[in-house]
């Protein structure tokens, strides 16, 4: 009953009561974008249902238009772009609440910590620092590559930070989601700070009236390399990290084909750090 109707007179947690066995709730005690997102069942069926929350909470910083609005834009990047990291949106069912997007269950751990907890063993950051070199290196590709379908499809990343990544530590496979912010073209800085993680931001991201364009996806993917993999070759994430947009690599092609080329030769000298 969740992949058959497109709309429903219900509220989405009353919809999902009717029909699935809902394992997991994600609202304000997790996050605070005003979402609330379900882990639904049905059968031996696992999905993930995002939906904007209440139109009557107005303590996010995003109003419920602004959420909604948010959830069509994903659906536009799920219905262009097909990808293994991706989990497929199976279907959107319209509610009086707005859209229910309903994904396959993504199996694996949030990347993503807090500060305080980065460090902490037990944490999913720290457990992934941890992996062998080589196991980092093919998680990271994963998300590469994807990003390059995404350019190439006209999407620059925004909001982009850990907190996409789910890996499944057990099957070693990377999975990237909350992608909702992504943008279809190139762009101006109409914010200042615009929204994201300043461990992963371009300075861009930060001035009014900058442009917005796949140089500020190559930072971010630099940044990530920085984080999960500070043995690359330094000058692959220098060379994307640059202040400058005019001094990193223009492309997001450009850049993967640079970390291709780095990684290949890192294999072939038997990489263990």
């Amino acid at each position: 009953m969740l992949l058959v109707p497109t709309q429903t007179e219900l509220v989405p947690a009353a919809f999902l009561a009717s029909h699935t066995v809902v394992f997991a709730v994600f609202d304000s005690a997790t996050q605070d974008s005003g979402n609330v997102s379900y882990g639904a069942r049905i059968g031996t069926d696992r999905f993930f249902v995002k939906t904007a929350g209440s139109p009557r909470d107005a303590r996010p910083f995003l109003s419920y238009d602004g959420r909604v609005e948010l959830l069509r834009n994903a659906v536009r990047i799920a219905r262009s772009v097909s990808d293994a990291a991706l989990p497929a949106l199976r279907n959107v069912i319209e509610s009086i609440e707005g859209p229910l997007l309903i994904y396959d269950w993504a199996d694996g751990e949030l990347i993503g910590t807090p500060s305080s907890r980065r460090s902490d063993p037990a944490s999913a950051f720290a457990q992934f620092l941890a992996l062998p070199w080589q196991e980092r290196a093919t998680a990271l590709d994963v998300i590469f590559r994807l990003h390059v379908k995404l350019a190439e499809n006209g999407w620059i990343a925004c909001d982009f930070y850990d907190g996409c990544f789910i890996y499944d530590f057990e099957r070693r496979q990377m999975h990237v989601v909350d992608l909702d912010n992504y943008r279809d073209a190139p762009f101006t800085n109409h914010m200042g700070r615009m929204f994201g993680s300043t461990r992963f931001m371009a300075p861009e991201e930060h001035l009014l009236g900058a442009r917005i364009d796949q140089r500020t996806t190559v930072f971010a993917l630099g940044r990530t390399l920085q984080q999960f993999l500070p043995s690359a070759p330094a000058d692959l994430a220098l060379r994307a990290c640059e202040t400058d947009p005019d001094l990193r690599f223009a492309t997001v092609r450009d850049f993967y084909q640079a970390w291709a080329t780095a990684t290949a030769t890192s294999a072939a000298e038997g990489h263990a750090g």
